[in-house]
């Protein structure tokens, strides 16, 4: 399914960063009659994230947006590393990653627009939805299969563990659990 090449870049991946509106979800913004703001999240891309937490990949987000019901999930979700409101992200990335002492190829980032460019044509991993936008699907090292808020995340998450493989331990604990 992952190339050879792909593989080789998710083995060093010991921080996934992730954008929100697009990646984590449709991009669709909802908003309710008195204003309040409404989004999905697919939770097999949560529990995509859970994993990979628990095989010690550290997650986070920067979004150019601000909500309080991203926090909520994040904070559902133990994601340590969570920046809102960030229009230029290329900052914020570059002091985080500075924080961590991580070399650029050690980074995957999942973005979907050209305000994602500055993060994505700098580290060792990629990744795009399907539902990208064309200028970006054609500078990442991966589009995925599926579109954002749909499973882009989850199948950025096994990608990495079956690399470094964890992805069979998760498995075989799930598998032993149904016997």
């Amino acid at each position: 399914m992952f190339s050879e090449k792909l593989m080789a870049k998710a083995k060093k991946i010991k921080l996934l960063l992730l954008d929100v509106d697009g990646v984590l979800t449709n991009n669709y913004l909802y908003y309710s009659d008195d204003g309040q703001e409404h989004k999905a999240f697919y939770t097999r891309d949560g529990h995509g994230m859970v994993l990979l937490q628990k095989s010690n990949i550290d997650i986070g987000i920067i979004t150019g947006r601000k909500s309080q019901l991203v926090a909520n999930r994040m904070r559902d979700l133990k994601v340590k590393h969570v920046y809102q409101g960030v229009p230029d992200k290329l900052p914020t990335f570059l002091k985080l990653i500075e924080e961590l002492g991580l070399e650029f190829d050690e980074i995957a980032y999942i973005g979907d627009d050209i305000l994602d460019l500055p993060i994505l044509t700098r580290i060792g991993l990629s990744v795009t939805p399907a539902d990208g936008d064309p200028e970006v699907k054609s500078r990442v090292d991966h589009i995925s299969e599926f579109p954002g808020g749909q499973g882009c995340v989850r199948e950025t998450c096994e990608l990495i563990m079956k690399s470094q493989g964890s992805w069979q331990q998760h498995m075989d604990f799930f598998l032993r659990e149904t016997l």
